[in-house]
């Protein structure tokens, strides 16, 4: 299966770490988190990564030729929805995508592929003990899950910290016939929204990828989740760095 990396945006909150290279580009014991990501998708026999790139995707270009390239030269003008479907071209036989700014293991990673539904989200359980210390990315704005009978039923920022089931790590597993339900929204979502609100973006270019998903979900498609207790960090604000550096297990 191959993956997808949506690595366009500068992450302005990691500054000044992000001021003259990508986001993906921070190194926690020694290892870039793009490094981090390889490691764990290639310990879960994943090896065909695309990457999209925005800000100084140049660099990337450089250092990882093995890589299929999707450019999202609007990233400053868009977001992490319209940015994954830059690679929609890579999307036919099934994909396994991720976030540029996290750490995560290769069990995360082997979790999310194991599960036999066409979609599955990866969900940490644990993710309240990170928390603690986070004091400039707070509960609130976690991408967090509810669930019931093995199905997710919301996923948004706004869900109570009390009522999660865990917060989305970013990563999520589409087999072919996910990966067609997926487009098929995205291309009914852009048809009707493009240059309008759409759910809670302002415009439908600013949306986060969970906006799709919760729209999709709302139409009755079934959304999985793979739970891990842990092997997670997003790494989002320059305390989130500071953190993982502390805290990420070294190889």
């Amino acid at each position: 299966m191959k993956a997808i990396i949506i690595g366009a945006g500068r992450g302005r909150r990691l500054m000044p770490t992000t001021a003259d290279t990508p986001k993906c580009y921070a190194e926690v014991h020694g290892r870039r988190l793009l490094d981090w990501a390889l490691r764990a998708f290639t310990g879960a026999g994943v090896t065909d990564i695309c990457f999209i790139g925005g800000y100084q995707i140049d660099k990337v270009r450089r250092d990882y030729p093995q890589f299929t390239f999707r450019h999202n030269a609007g990233w400053e003008h868009n977001n992490i929805l319209l940015s994954l479907m830059h690679a929609e071209d890579q999307m036919g036989d099934g994909f396994v995508c991720c976030y540029s700014d996290i750490l995560f293991t290769s069990e995360v990673v082997r979790r999310v592929l194991a599960h036999p539904a066409d979609i599955a989200l990866s969900v940490d359980t644990r993710w309240l003990e990170r928390y603690q210390h986070r004091t400039q990315h707070p509960p609130d704005d976690g991408e967090k899950v509810t669930v019931a009978h093995g199905r997710v039923t919301r996923v948004h920022r706004a869900i109570p910290p009390a009522d999660a089931h865990g917060e989305y790590t970013g990563i999520a597993k589409f087999t072919r016939a996910g990966s067609a339900q997926l487009r098929e929204h995205f291309a009914r979502a852009k048809a009707t929204h493009a240059g309008k609100p759409f759910r809670e973006a302002a415009v439908f270019e600013k949306a986060y990828l969970i906006l799709l998903y919760q729209q999709m979900i709302e139409a009755g498609v079934p959304f999985a989740h793979a739970d891990t207790p842990g092997d997670y960090m997003e790494v989002d604000t320059q305390e989130d760095f500071e953190l993982a550096r502390r805290h990420w297990p070294k190889p």
